[in-house]
């Protein structure tokens, strides 16, 4: 019998002689050498980090803005300039009714809208963001149009029409703040962004 099993040989079919077919591992097969899909339920958490990340930028640009205006207030205005860096560089405190660096004085309110229509879509954009840089870029928009929008509100001549505190004085350019700071680095590293390809999602393309 034994010599007869040798010259037919074995089985062509595993489960014929009662085998266990073979199996193929975990992630072999068809799934190998593809991409893992991450589920909406493991990116949730990191755009909630984002999310988080955009709003303690926004909060400390807000915050910086805020105090400063505040000691400027108190300790500056109605007095002689500081000079930082001899006249290259002076504190000096004035009120600006117009947009960032002292254009259009005779728009604020329609500066003041534009203000809070940009706060709007960057609270609507934070819904879909997984992109730490542009958390930050985003941050730093927020937390300017903030500090900004906030003097337009609180400060004379009257709410939605009030002056913006300026102190910061380079020779030969506009006094500015530390709001109108944030949103023009904001704005400068979102251009950055664009420019390489990386959306806030955090998908990057190329054109």
């Amino acid at each position: 019998m034994a010599e007869a099993e040798r010259i037919i040989g074995t089985p062509d079919n595993p489960e014929a002689a009662g085998a266990e077919p073979e199996r193929s591992a975990p992630g072999s097969g068809d799934a190998a050498g593809q991409d893992e899909q991450v589920s909406p339920d493991e990116q949730r958490p990191k755009g909630k980090r984002k999310l988080l990340a955009l709003f303690a930028v926004a909060a400390f640009a807000y915050a910086l803005d805020l105090v400063s205006k505040m000691i400027v207030v108190a300790k500056l205005e109605h007095h002689e300039p500081i000079e930082v860096i001899g006249d290259l560089l002076q504190f000096n405190a004035i009120r600006n009714a117009g947009a960032a660096f002292g254009m259009g004085e005779a728009f604020t309110v329609i500066f003041t809208f534009i203000a809070a229509a940009v706060i709007v879509v960057i609270a609507r954009l934070a819904r879909k963001l997984y992109s730490l840089p542009w958390a930050i870029a985003l941050g730093m928009l927020l937390g300017g149009a903030l500090g900004n929008l906030t003097d337009r509100i609180f400060r004379a001549p009257g709410v939605f029409e009030g002056a913006v505190v300026d102190f910061i004085a380079p020779k030969g350019f506009a006094v500015f703040n530390l709001a109108d700071s944030a949103i023009v680095c904001g704005g400068f590293l979102i251009v950055i962004l664009s420019f390489r390809g990386l959306d806030p999602d955090g998908t990057v393309h190329k054109d």
